[in-house]
């Protein structure tokens, strides 16, 4: 037996990485999407043992949902890429180059035992570059295949040892082969077919047996002729391990799965459906199809699921003579192979067994799956494959007429396979070249036109997206995914009545209730979501939310389990202000999956809403105990901490804030946050750094610039506020308070009553009802010595506010002045007036100013609070809560929360000080004024 030369090995991976180097520019697509980037078993945040607790697409294994999928050590391997490269695609195509290269090496060395040295390598060189595997290889979720594959031949090669030379058994070898299976298992479900070919390798090779030796034996020892040989109860014990270790593995399977099978639909396996005798005609056709795929793999598709193969309806469909002529040369080959004894007979049954075995468990036959056909699991029965066609080459080389051309044919078939894997290669680059091939293979699948709609509607091309969805619903019009995207995209063209009438046409064509049957076994899981989207889209309408929660008390009707529907409906009662319903349909919610961080950051935004900031801030935390990265967790705890009012908090505030921006470092809100903190601390400092960092990442952020400008003010830097002003005006010219800030400034500061004026009469000009604005403007007046102007202003104040006492006593200064004034004969004209110094009536401004400065400190704090977990049309998404609440600003910094903020008792103590010293001082003018 001869061994794998490093030539040999070069060569080989040579050839893999000539063949598909050019997928490592491929991004990831199709079932990619689901397996990898919206796999959260991947993080480094989610606990190991998630892997063994969730199926491959990271759902849990008790969601019905689930696939029952069960391939942790797969998804081992794709965390480990996820360490080292994220989410780079380059990183995930090249492992599984690598893999296939060592698939290709073991292949060989196991085709060494049945073929000579040259047909082996034929067999492994058309391995390596067959078309068919190039969705294993470049898709990545195929790494499955690759990786069972590894395990699978390594078992194989392991129990070919188990036979000592004087036909003992040796036991190493078969302990190993059965933990390799598992392994092989842990990759995909197929690798435990290794054991039947074990199986026929020890019967039908090492103990050299035919069918009719076997039949012959069993007939002797029935009629009690003889015992049985002693090779032969070795052979029994052998295969009673391999057999025993099979049930035990199967059995832990069952209760892994939870002894459910997955929920497929019509539209996954039309045939699977199907009533007798359609339902085993055409499983029986499909072999067939895929003996085809083997032999010409010109027309490559990457989905073969609802329309792609009609139906075989009739006896007299002529595709019945291909299921035939199927048989006929499969039951030849079994014949040859199980009647005779040479090598030839022993090479063709290794490699029927290679074929058929690891081939059943997709095959339909016995129980249904997912998929009509499905290139990717053709992997392994295309070693048998490669067996075959290599054992042909060396019966025809071995002839001396055919010996050219048999090398001729070889070496055109490797060529011309070779260059159709690089060509295909390039198909899988994006979702939108993968799908569009697709279609050029099959125009009758309604899933290819849906999926080229998803990545059009990906790159936002809205308007050509919904031309392919219109066409899956006229291909396949039962689709009720196809009526959900036209539905979702209508809404996205924002147009809500289209959008309407297309989810209600896939709502009708919903199963019906059926008493005493269960309904999730009858649709897919995603098919409820229409309920969702429906729901999603009505509630829109404040007068239709009463309909809308009954849209989703109807989806939690029919799947009790259905979690989206219980975090949607608690978005929609918190927006209805039914906050102890919203708390319970979280609760419900997390009942069904108590390690979701997103359903306990919703039930924190509950909390705040119920006025429970304590109960809020735990489950902010147990959100981030399951996510210590959750974005939105980090950022609204800390702003919860902060507005506390309570210092002990402000130090993990500021760490979470910090944190927050490692994974948003463009965010301006945390940086603003972080300055707004610094200003409760009164670290000045911290605070002009924080908040010009917000400035300079968001021009014109509004609640930044007036911050600082306040934080310039109140540091006696009243000369670095004002451009600071200007630049706030100059975005947002209709702020008042940075206006009454700027006019204080100009008047108190830089004498400029001019420019005071302008600041106090803009205010007025956007609302001539604001009392500050007014009554700012009437004390320039005042300062301008305009006694009788003043006198107006201030009783036109006194009608917009009649309950302000400050205002009657100034209009009674005012008043006594000129009364003074008049009496000594005086002219009042303007500019003569009151001989009060300009410090003594800039006070009075002042006693305002303090009040409005000590509101305006709170405007506009952070990013709005966003509830996640609701469902968008596409996919299960998470969305944001529509209710806009007081967790701080948009990013423009527009969302002025101020009425809601708590103010600290440092600060409610200070505005009081400056009250009482503003108070002080205008009794102080008054006296003044009196005597005068």
């Amino acid at each position: 037996m001869a061994v794998v030369s490093w030539k040999e090995i070069l060569l080989l991976t040579g050839l893999v990485v000539g063949c598909y180097w050019n997928c490592l520019s491929c991004g990831f697509v199709f079932d990619d999407v689901s397996a990898i980037l919206d796999n959260k078993d991947l993080r480094p945040s989610t606990p190991l043992r998630n892997m063994f607790l969730n199926d491959f697409w990271g759902t849990p294994m008790a969601e019905e949902r689930s696939h029952k999928s069960y391939r942790p050590l797969t998804v081992l391997t794709f965390r480990l890429n996820y360490l080292f490269s994220e989410l780079r695609a380059a990183s995930y195509h090249l492992l599984n180059v690598i893999l296939h290269a060592v698939v290709c090496v073991l292949f060989l060395r196991v085709c060494r035992l049945f073929l000579d040295k040259t047909s082996s390598f034929v067999a492994a060189l058309l391995f390596a570059v067959h078309p068919i595997h190039t969705e294993a290889v470049t898709g990545v979720v195929g790494r499955a295949e690759l990786l069972s594959s590894i395990f699978l031949l390594a078992a194989f090669l392991a129990y070919t040892k188990s036979t000592g030379s004087d036909n003992s058994i040796v036991w190493p070898p078969i302990t190993l082969t059965v933990v390799l299976v598992a392994a092989a298992t842990l990759c995909k479900e197929q690798g435990i077919t290794v054991i039947g070919i074990c199986c026929v390798h020890e019967v039908f090779v090492a103990q050299g047996f035919t069918l009719p030796m076997l039949l012959d034996t069993l007939r002797q020892v029935l009629r009690g002729k003889d015992g049985f040989p002693c090779v032969v109860l070795q052979t029994l014990l052998k295969l009673i391990v391999l057999i025993i270790s099979t049930l035990l593995l199967v059995i832990i399977r069952v209760q892994v799965i939870q002894s459910q099978l997955p929920v497929f639909t019509r539209f996954d396996n039309p045939a699977a459906v199907s009533s007798s005798p359609t339902r085993q005609m055409t499983f029986n056709y499909l072999l067939p199809v895929n003996a085809w795929l083997l032999l010409n793999p010109s027309e490559l598709c990457c989905d073969w699921t609802m329309g792609t193969i009609p139906l075989v309806e009739s006896l007299l469909d002529l595709r019945n003579l291909a299921t035939v002529t199927f048989y006929t040369f499969l039951g030849l080959l079994a014949h040859h192979s199980l009647c005779y004894r040479h090598s030839s007979a022993k090479t063709v049954i290794m490699a029927l067994s290679l074929i058929v075995l690891p081939f059943i468990p997709a095959s339909n036959l016995f129980f249904p799956v997912g998929f009509v056909v499905a290139e990717r699991v053709l992997y392994v029965p295309s070693m048998g494959f490669c067996v075959l066609v290599a054992h042909g080459f060396k019966t025809m080389s071995h002839r001396g007429h055919l010996k050219k051309i048999s090398w001729l044919m070889a070496g055109v078939l490797l060529t011309t396979h070779a260059v159709k894997t690089f060509n295909r290669n390039w198909d899988w680059e994006s979702e939108y070249t993968l799908f569009t091939s697709a279609l050029k293979v099959n125009k009758n699948n309604a899933k290819l036109w849906n999926n080229v709609g998803h990545a059009l509607e990906n790159q936002n091309n809205y308007a050509m997206a919904l031309r392919y969805f219109l066409q899956a619903t006229r291909v396949q019009p039962d689709d009720i995914g196809a009526h959900m995207n036209v539905g979702r995209t209508y809404k996205n063209l924002n147009r809500s009545k289209e959008a309407e009438e297309a989810y209600l046409v896939a709502k009708s064509l919903m199963p019906q209730v059926i008493p005493g049957k269960k309904y999730a076994t009858r649709v897919a899981p995603n098919h409820l979501n229409v309920y969702i989207n429906l729901a999603n889209l009505i509630r829109a309408n404040d007068s239709r939310l009463e309909e809308a929660d009954q849209l989703y008390r109807q989806a939690i009707s029919m799947r009790p389990d259905f979690k989206q529907a219980y975090i949607s409906r608690g978005e929609l009662l918190l927006k209805m202000n039914k906050l102890t319903e919203a708390r319970d349909a979280y609760l419900r919610a997390l009942e069904l999956d108590g390690a979701n961080a997103d359903l306990w950051y919703n039930l924190a935004i509950v909390n705040i809403e119920m006025k429970d900031s304590s109960e809020a801030l735990k489950n902010f935390n147990h959100a981030l105990e399951l996510n210590p990265r959750h974005k939105l967790a980090l950022f609204n705890s800390a702003l919860l901490m902060q507005e506390s009012g309570e210092p002990r908090f402000w130090p993990e505030a500021n760490r979470r804030f910090l944190t927050y921006l490692e994974e948003e470092p463009n965010d301006a809100n945390g940086y603003f946050n972080l300055g707004m903190l610094a200003m409760d601390a009164n670290e000045n400092l911290a605070a002009e750094h924080w908040m010009r960092k917000a400035i300079g990442l968001q021009a014109g952020f509004r609640s930044a610039l007036f911050n600082l400008a306040l934080l310039y003010s109140q540091s006696k830097r009243e000369m670095d506020a004002l451009p600071v002003l200007d630049e706030l005006l100059l975005y947002h010219p209709e702020h008042i308070k940075g206006l009454v800030l700027k006019g204080d400034i100009l008047m108190n500061h830089k004498k400029d009553t001019h420019g005071a004026k302008a600041c106090f009469e803009r205010i007025l000009q956007m609302d001539p009802t604001n009392v500050q604005g007014k009554h700012n403007l009437c004390v320039v007046y005042f300062e301008e010595r305009d006694l009788p102007r003043a006198e107006r202003c201030l009783e036109e104040t006194l009608v917009l506010a009649p309950n302000e006492e400050y205002v009657r006593r100034h209009l009674s200064i005012v008043r006594s002045k000129m009364a003074a004034l008049s009496a000594a004969g005086q002219l009042l004209s303007v500019g003569e007036g009151a001989s009060v110094s300009t410090k003594e009536e800039k006070l009075q401004s002042g006693k305002e100013r303090a009040e409005e400065i000590a509101v305006g400190k709170e405007e506009g704090r952070g990013t709005d609070a966003v509830g996640k977990g609701a469902a968008d049309e596409k996919n299960v998404r998470k969305s944001s809560a529509e209710r806009p609440r007081c967790w701080g600003a948009d990013k423009s910094g527009s969302v002025d929360c101020s009425q809601a903020k708590s103010r600290s008792a440092k600060e409610i103590k200070g505005i009081e000080e400056k009250r009482a010293a503003a108070l002080k001082r205008l009794e102080d003018i008054e006296r003044i004024l009196s005597g005068d």
